[in-house]
Order: C-alpha cells, then structure tokens, then sequence
C-alpha cells in the first residue's frame, strides 16, 4: 500500500506555511508516488506563475519532491483501467475530470490510496473501492 499525491494536495501544501514539511511526513509514512498526469499539472503550475521568483520555487518543489518519489507513467495497463473507470462513472452518471480519472486509475493499478486537498475530495470519493485521504 502506499499513496499518490494529488494536485490538489500539492495545491494545499503550497499555501500552507508548514506545507513542505507536513509532505515529507507523508512521504516518510507510506510509500509515495506521483502519476505523471500530476506531474505535468504541477509544471503547468510554474508555467502560469506570476512572478519568476513565485515560478523558482515552484519548480524547485516539484525537483525536490521528483527526487524523493516515483513519477508513474500513464501506460496500457493504467489507460485499461482508466476505461473501465470512465465506462462505469459514465453509466452511473457521476463521470469525474479526465485528470483525476487517471490519478484515480493509477492508485487503483497500484493498490495505492490518494492524498487530496479538501477541493478533490468530492471527485475521488465517486470511485468505487478507492481509498482517499484528505489533507486537512
């Protein structure tokens, strides 16, 4: 068991004076991982920073946190899943975002749980048999 780490944790995390140490305490506890769909939301992140200083730290978050933990590609086993959670969201009226649906069908490829901030929890409690845990 482990846990992915969401945007929207990350999101959290980042306004949160004590953010980056609480990660770490996440990090240290459970084996964590970040699907690469998260990594490329994170970059957009320093891409739309408004100022260069705010895009520097950033950026220097992501490095740090891609140096401690496993950036998990999106490949055929997690796009199979991914199809089978978006036809049974999709029958069941209760479809989530394109990007969480493939956080969502990571963590259940690799048995992991998902660490969100209070804004991606509604979304993630839609899939059946996903554990989700909130930064609070």
């Amino acid at each position: 068991m482990g846990l992915l780490i969401d945007t929207s944790a990350m999101v959290a995390l980042e306004r949160d004076p004590r953010g980056w140490e609480r990660l770490t305490d996440v990090m240290g506890a459970e084996h964590t991982a970040i699907p690469a769909i998260v990594l490329a939301e994170l970059l957009a992140g320093v891409a739309l920073a408004e100022t260069p200083a705010r895009a520097a730290g950033r950026r220097a978050k992501i490095d740090a946190m891609t140096a401690r933990v496993l950036v998990v590609d999106f490949d055929e086993s997690i796009a199979a899943r991914w199809a089978q959670l978006f036809a049974l969201l999709h029958r069941g009226g209760a479809l989530i975002p394109s990007n969480d649906l493939a956080v969502a069908a990571t963590a259940l490829h690799l048995d992991f749980g998902v660490l969100v901030g209070p804004p991606g929890e509604r979304h993630f409690r839609r899939v059946p048999g996903l554990r989700v845990e909130v930064l609070r």
